[in-house]
């Protein structure tokens, strides 16, 4: 039975490729046009690594948060460009391609919101204060410094649910460069996806944080542009928006805002009669659900690549202009993203027939559209979005073992030459790793994503705003929030959530109020913070408050 069922869904998959293979099996001068353009954009990419090599070698501060010098353009596009990922051209379009608008929409308009918010209320008082607090350069040094540890039990804990979760987070952006290349050329996913990491790999080796932050700025222009000429292209082709609508109204639940579309599905693969897909009567998208959903926005107060642009902005003041950047940036984005998918099932309704294969319908609409030059380009968006996020996945993970772990606690006498030694021998073992996670080709780029958004915004959301927040905060505090946070995470998702009904909530909501309530219990039943950690407290609100540089 296995293995009939794993022959089905390897016929459906040859299927669902089947659109872009019409050219034949041979290479030709189509595949050269695209695989030009895609080189012309990773040698320019790989030409800002070598730019900043020599700077980005002389300091771990230089190698891991720039020294403090990035710009506001910089720093809101690159903010946004390693947020999203290939997650944005492929998972979320992916996501509404085969469930309809109802789940793409509402975790939208909830990245959207939290993006905002994380900017206005975080952004300028993390600058401040990572400067106070000892120039923290990490996200673990932050918050150790924050509480004057002696004994380095809040930076052990922060640095180990980094490696934790930002390997899951890396494998992510691998499994879509791995499908970006299979889908285009017809070949090996595995090679694909190895050959990936290691671009990335030598990448961020060479460049470190100054290199991933100017490639960031351009990866964020050119992810904005495949998108929204992706999708306006798509809605011209197929008559409009109202002929859109009116090609997909009649796939039950895909246009409700309350009410989630249930493909049927045979053996894992959707069914096709008359060459439509079908579609069975469609669930509840009830209140819980839409806040579930909503929720995804809380997980940007935890997201340490996004918190450590806050940190390296060279001027408090210029937060502000990244704000505004980063929230239009983020808007057009995610509606493009969610367009693209609803109008891919109009135009192409069975052309995918798995949750995992809906992810291309980004690169069968790119293929479909465009010349081969120019789809090269736009798919250089996919691309573009892997590496702007792998990057800084890889980073900031290898600095979490390197800085805090190996320089913090097992060798603080080190020399900075040696702990940039390591962060680079770590950025090897960790891209490992996550190539080992995403061997798998039938991965589901959405979902691993959600996981790990959900370990970073429940293990260290809660955390930074109370840090940020109340001076009665306390170690104990802090300690009892990360582990709350991190453990209801894994325990939701693997216990919890597989008991359907109200279980089946995202599990960064419930983690994060868990969180919030340990944090506050466990300091409120411990002894406050000593007056030294208050005053600094103090000091760097009044920084952040005035604007003034620390």
């Amino acid at each position: 039975m296995t293995n009939g069922l794993e022959a089905r869904r390897a016929r459906a998959f040859r299927r669902d490729l089947s659109l872009y293979r019409k050219r034949g099996k041979n290479f030709g001068v189509a595949d050269v046009q695209v695989v030009l353009a895609m080189v012309i954009y990773m040698l320019i990419v790989i030409g800002i690594g070598f730019f900043y090599a020599r700077r980005a070698g002389e300091s771990t501060a230089n190698f891991l948060i720039g020294g403090r010098k990035i710009g506001p353009w910089v720093t809101a596009m690159g903010a946004e460009a390693s947020d999203m990922s290939g997650w944005l051209l492929m998972g979320l379009p992916g996501v509404a391609y085969f469930f309809g608008l109802a789940e793409a929409i509402w975790t939208a308009i909830g990245l959207l919101i939290g993006t905002y918010l994380n900017w206005l209320f975080v952004a300028k008082r993390l600058r401040s204060y990572s400067v106070v607090a000892g120039n923290a350069i990490t996200i673990p040094d932050f918050f150790s410094n924050r509480f004057k540890e002696e004994k380095k039990v809040v930076m052990a804990i922060a640095a180990l649910f980094i490696l934790v979760f930002f390997t899951v987070y890396a494998s992510s952006c691998l499994v879509t460069v791995g499908k970006l290349f299979s889908s285009l050329f017809g070949a090996n996913y595995q090679l694909m996806m190895v050959l990936g990491a290691v671009f990335v790999l030598f990448y961020t080796f060479i460049g470190g944080f100054l290199a991933e932050s100017a490639s960031d700025f351009m990866q964020g222009v050119v992810m904005i542009f495949a998108l929204v000429i992706v999708f306006l292209t798509g809605t011209s082709l197929a008559g409009g928006v109202d002929a859109i609508i009116e090609n997909i109204k009649n796939f039950p639940g895909f246009l409700e805002f309350f009410g989630l579309a249930q493909p049927e599905m045979a053996d894992g693969v959707q069914v096709v009669a008359d060459n439509q897909p079908l579609f069975g009567t469609p669930s509840k998208f009830d209140a819980l659900a839409v806040v579930s959903t909503l929720a995804w926005g809380l997980g940007y107060f935890g997201m340490p690549h996004i918190l450590l642009k806050f940190m390296a902005i060279r001027d408090p003041n210029e937060l502000t202009l990244s704000r505004r950047i980063a929230t239009i940036w983020c808007a057009i984005s995610l509606a493009a993203a969610v367009g693209i998918g609803l109008m891919g099932r109009a135009l192409y309704p069975t052309a995918f027939l798995t949750p995992s294969s809906a992810e291309r319908i980004f690169i069968l609409l790119s293929r479909n559209f465009f010349p081969p030059l120019l789809a090269g380009i736009v798919m250089s968006g996919i691309l573009a979005a892997t590496i702007s996020s792998s990057d800084s996945y890889l980073l900031i993970a290898a600095s979490a073992f390197s800085k805090s772990l190996y320089h913090g606690i097992f060798k603080k006498d080190a020399s900075d030459r040696a702990v940039l030694y390591v962060t680079r021998i770590t950025l090897l073992v960790i891209a490992a790793i996550a190539m080992i996670i995403a061997l798998d080709e039938n991965s589901i780029i959405f979902r691993i994503v959600s996981f790990a958004w959900a370990g970073f915004g429940a293990t260290f959301g809660p955390l930074m705003i109370f840090s940020l927040f109340w001076k009665r905060l306390n170690r104990a505090g802090a300690i009892a929030g990360m582990v709350t946070g991190g453990g209801m995470v894994f325990f939701w998702k693997l216990v919890l959530n597989p008991l359907g009904g109200a279980w089946a909530i995202y599990e960064l909501l419930p983690a994060f109020v868990a969180s919030c309530l340990a944090i506050v219990i466990v300091t409120l039943l411990t002894k406050e913070p000593s007056a030294e950690i208050q005053e600094e407290f103090e000091l760097s609100r009044s920084y952040a408050k005035e604007g003034q540089l620390p």
